[in-house]
């Protein structure tokens, strides 16, 4: 369990808080908006609503005491990069903050993020990826090379067991898991047997699950 300073409840904040209480997260939120706060009162641990660009404020909230600190502000790059800043000059151990463009993210990372992140900008690559070839189920990019596809299991490939196949050697790609009737199963071996209702997980580079699979 890690101690969260969240700053910024609009929509992308608030989503943050809920999925920081599923996994159980102490999470301090604010925003200046008094009923952004009131809205994220049953996801956080504690909330006040406030200004993030002053330093006094920011300072009261004891920033050295939390494991990170995330930077949700979307619509006033101003106020995130001074509260990026800030944060770094009171001592934050690790800040976090969402940039729209690159531009942005260059003045954040300048001025004390130590981590970028593009919720727009990733969630488009997600989204042309995924509806752009008809046999993508999911993708979640782990890097500029590498990723792992959830895609069907090939025509070719049913009836076939994972070691006949022998994808890592052709192709250098990890089948993960597999899915049977929406149940994953990740403890998988060569002899496992593939089936025309199954979705696999596959982990490689991308020019290689391109290549193997059409992409």
């Amino acid at each position: 369990m890690k101690s969260i300073l969240l700053i910024g409840l609009g929509r992308f904040g608030k989503h943050i808080a809920m999925h920081l209480n599923q996994l159980g997260h102490q999470v301090m939120a604010v925003d200046h908006v008094e009923e952004r706060v009131e809205a994220a009162l049953p996801f956080v641990t504690n909330a006040q609503i406030g200004d993030s660009t002053n330093a006094d404020f920011l300072e009261s909230l004891g920033i050295r005491n939390y494991d990170v600190c995330i930077v949700a502000v979307g619509n006033d790059f101003q106020s995130s990069l001074e509260t990026t800043s800030l944060l770094k000059e009171l001592g934050a151990k690790l800040v976090v903050s969402r940039a729209a463009r690159d531009v942005q993210a260059k003045f954040l990372l300048r001025n004390g993020a130590d981590e970028v992140v593009y919720p727009e900008k990733q969630l488009a690559k997600w989204t042309a990826i995924r509806y752009s070839a008809d046999h993508i189920l999911d993708y979640m990019e782990l890097d500029e090379e590498h990723a792992i596809f959830e895609i069907p299991v090939p025509r070719e490939w049913t009836g076939r067991t994972i070691g006949q196949i022998d994808i890592r050697k052709k192709f250098n790609i990890n089948i993960m898991g597999i899915k049977k009737s929406g149940k994953l199963h990740l403890s998988i071996s060569p002899d496992v047997v593939l089936e025309a209702e199954d979705t696999m997980l596959v982990l490689g580079k991308n020019k290689d699950l391109q290549k193997c699979f059409r992409i």
